[in-house]
């Protein structure tokens, strides 16, 4: 990859382009870009926004997840007329108490329910533009934590972009719903060593580069099963350390 794409996303891949897909809707908004307009393209966005050309597509994916704008192929992206805001999706996760670990197993296994699915379908959909971004998650993953970095906005970008992959909007919209809070920590005692964290660490790596690599071949059932390991792995580290809870207090 580029050395263009990795400094964008050590930085914040999110933010940035969170921050481009704002500046073009508020544009749209105020009839700079009036229906039927096209779009500048992705090199004159990336130049006059000083971004890589990652980060323009996904906030552009985000414009057409909003239904904003359409790609037309061979012709640019378009700015739609304005419709009716639809109601918002919405699912109540009542009595969610993250600081219990009893929680955060419950949790886990309602995103193995749904991400598993998520990785398969990833496998299958995913379009060359979206791969592309996951690989460059992973690689931001990896980056967090060969520095000894917060991993959980890279990991959280990660789990997105594979549910961005299945061209289908509720999949991000059931994780932005739970949050980032629910991406298991690096540490959960006190007292673990520093070789227990760094095994952790190549743990979390591997099971990373094993999801991407099945989407990036097209292997559903592969996703699917490194999907499922590696929450699964998460949701038994919890169960470890609810189990320790147990025994300090008898």
């Amino acid at each position: 990859m580029s050395e263009e794409f990795n400094t964008d996303l050590i930085a914040s891949p999110k933010t940035r382009a969170t921050q481009l897909s704002d500046t073009l809707r508020q544009a749209i908004a105020e009839g700079q870009f009036p229906p039927g307009s096209k779009l500048p393209s992705e090199a004159q966005l990336t130049l006059a926004h000083g971004v890589s050309r990652t980060v323009v597509r996904e906030a552009l994916a985000a414009l057409r997840s909003d239904r904003l704008v359409e790609a037309r192929q061979g012709a640019g992206v378009f700015v739609l007329q304005a419709t009716p805001t639809p109601p918002p999706f919405n699912l109540s996760l009542g009595h969610i108490d993250l600081a219990r670990v009893s929680s955060m197993i419950e949790l886990l296994e309602l995103r193995t329910a749904v991400e598993v699915e998520s990785a398969g379908m990833a496998a299958l959909r995913r379009s060359p533009a979206q791969e592309e971004v996951i690989f460059e998650r992973h690689y931001a993953v990896r980056s967090c934590l060969e520095a000894h970095q917060p991993t959980s906005e890279a990991d959280f970008a990660l789990h997105l972009s594979i549910a961005d992959a299945t061209n289908n909007p509720r999949f991000r919209e059931f994780l932005t719903m739970i949050g980032k809070n629910v991406i298991p920590r690096a540490a959960l005692r006190g007292d673990e060593t520093a070789e227990e964290q760094m095994d952790y660490i190549n743990l979390l790596v591997d099971e990373h580069h094993a999801i991407v690599t099945a989407i990036s071949e097209g292997d559903e059932e592969k996703a699917r099963e490194a999907m499922r390991r590696h929450l699964r792995g998460s949701q038994l580290r919890y169960r470890n350390l609810l189990r320790a809870q147990r025994e300090d207090v008898r």
